[in-house]
């Protein structure tokens, strides 16, 4: 038969093209969500709209995200820490305002180095906006922060806000304000306690006991600009960080927006407690880019407990000043790894003295805890109390020896060392060349006002690994690998000496500005 049948007349016909067009616009739709996201698998044409979304695979993706912890939101913790949180107002009298443009005296850097034009204290009570006064003889007004840390008053804020303060002030969260006083601060540490009249039963904070993970998230509730009660989240940066405020440095950083007036304020982790007090931030502007500074918990109870109980803080002490260990100084020790505290110079009479510690040896542990480096032995020490007795391990010329010390008191203040007069090379010979460092020296007794001992640095090759080092003129060198050295020739005889044992540098105890250091100068071969 030749009849044609027109098959787009059958009722089945419609049925198969509506279902690929229905089938291809189910896809298209499945690219853009995939698109946003939302990964799809197995898609074919017979596969429904309710099916896409309840596949095998993404019921197991689905059951993968539930697992991860993810907070909806901060409202529950804030509504339960804030009413701890407090403004403190502080009024200073016949104070000198820095400069118009900031407070330079809260800075770790010398006024006016670039350092210092990129680091900011906030909260101080000079040079922040909504101060009053700053001139001589003018009452100046200051804000910072703060938080009780017992329901009788006692709250913790940072040194630089109530230093000085002849009236502290604070404001609570539900707008009442109370007069208070200081107890106690501490400098080293940027801490302070201070105690409020006229209440007994405040909302108060816990310190929390462990030690933030580095991603964890954080809150900081605090009175930036003046505004009161303000909270922001961000999470932990990172972890014992060094600022250069101070030998006790060991911050956490975060990236939690603080500013000028959060200074002396909490930040809480998520279990509502204190991991830190916001003490410092690293901003071009003066204000937040995302990097700020809180002292550890850990830090604010072991001082706060010192300030409650007698109003100062006791540290103990060993009498050394000491260095970081460089790869290039573990190198021209024979030691395996750049760890421990390298003892520059032991203060005459001091502890360390006294137990026959001596320049050049290598303090590697404090009662059986290594120390990994010069600032964790500062912290640790500083951490017991005067009069402790304790163990030290020291690598002493190659050798592991133990040292047992009574721990001294450090003082609060720092003895004064004469400089060596900057002009101290001149009058003197040339001096001798020590080949192949690029510096010449000359006797110590031949120079004018550089003592008797060691030799004096009389000029430096700004090109040559010595001026690399940081020598400069005036400088003495005191030894080298381990031995004193009076002339040039006892300089030139210690290098190769070092050179024919295979060194790769040679060390040199150099001292600077009355101030002694080792210094690891990589050596020629040939």
């Amino acid at each position: 038969m030749n009849d044609r049948i027109d098959l787009t007349n059958l009722p089945s016909y419609r049925q198969p093209r509506r279902s690929v067009f229905s089938a291809r616009r189910i896809a298209l739709m499945a690219s853009v969500v995939a698109g946003l996201g939302i990964a799809v698998h197995g898609f074919s044409p017979s596969t429904s709209p309710a099916d896409l979304f309840s596949s095998p695979a993404h019921a197991q993706v689905n059951n993968e995200v539930k697992k991860v912890e993810r907070p909806i939101g901060f409202a529950d913790i804030v509504e339960r820490v804030k009413p701890s949180v407090i403004s403190v107002k502080v009024n200073l009298k016949e104070k000198t305002a820095s400069n118009d443009d900031g407070d330079d005296s809260a800075s770790p850097f010398q006024p006016g180095s670039p350092m210092e034009r990129f680091f900011r204290r906030f909260g101080g009570p000079d040079g922040i906006p909504g101060l009053k006064g700053g001139g001589r003889g003018r009452v100046v007004q200051g804000q910072g922060s703060g938080f009780f840390i017992s329901a009788d008053g006692f709250a913790v804020t940072n040194n630089h806000v109530v230093d000085g303060a002849d009236k502290v002030e604070v404001t609570t969260d539900d707008g009442k304000t109370y007069s208070a006083k200081v107890i106690g601060t501490d400098q080293r540490t940027d801490l302070a306690l201070i105690k409020v009249e006229g209440g007994s039963n405040f909302s108060f904070a816990k310190l929390a006991d462990g030690k933030p993970r580095i991603g964890d998230w954080v809150l900081a509730v605090g009175n930036p600009f003046g505004l009161g009660g303000t909270v922001t989240a961000g999470i932990v940066s990172a972890s014992g960080r060094d600022i250069g405020n101070g030998p006790y440095d060991d911050f956490i950083q975060i990236d939690a927006p603080v500013n000028k007036g959060n200074s002396g304020g909490p930040a809480f982790d998520t279990n509502g407690e204190v991991m830190g007090v916001n003490t410092a931030i690293y901003s071009p502007s003066g204000g937040s880019v995302g990097i700020a500074f809180s002292i550890p918990a850990s830090t604010v109870k072991s001082v706060v407990a010192q300030l409650k109980d007698k109003g100062s803080v006791s540290r103990g002490w060993i009498g050394v000043q000491i260095q970081p260990v460089t790869s290039d100084i573990a190198d021209s020790l024979g030691m395996k790894k750049a760890e421990g505290a390298l003892v520059a110079e032991p203060q005459a009479n001091g502890p360390a003295a006294k137990a026959g510690i001596e320049s050049g040896d290598v303090i590697t542990s404090v009662n059986g805890e290594s120390v990994k480096d010069a600032r964790e032995l500062a912290r640790t020490i500083g951490g017991l109390a005067p009069g402790a007795t304790v163990k030290l391990n020291v690598l002493h010329k190659g050798q592991d020896k133990v040292v047992n010390l009574t721990l001294g008191q450090l003082p609060n203040t720092v003895e004064a060392k004469a400089d060596i007069d900057s002009d101290s090379g001149k009058g003197a010979s040339k001096g001798t060349d020590v080949p192949k460092l690029g510096m010449t020296v000359a006797p110590a007794n031949s120079v004018a006002g550089a003592g008797k001992d060691g030799v004096v640095v009389t000029e430096v090759d700004p090109k040559s690994a010595a001026a690399e080092r940081g020598f400069k003129e005036g400088d003495v060198i005191l030894e080298v690998g381990g031995k004193s050295v009076s002339t040039a020739g006892d300089v030139r005889d210690a290098i190769n000496t070092a050179r024919t044992d295979n060194k790769n540098s040679v060390l040199m105890r150099v001292k600077s500005g009355g101030q002694s250091r080792f210094v690891a100068v990589p050596i020629a071969k040939g």
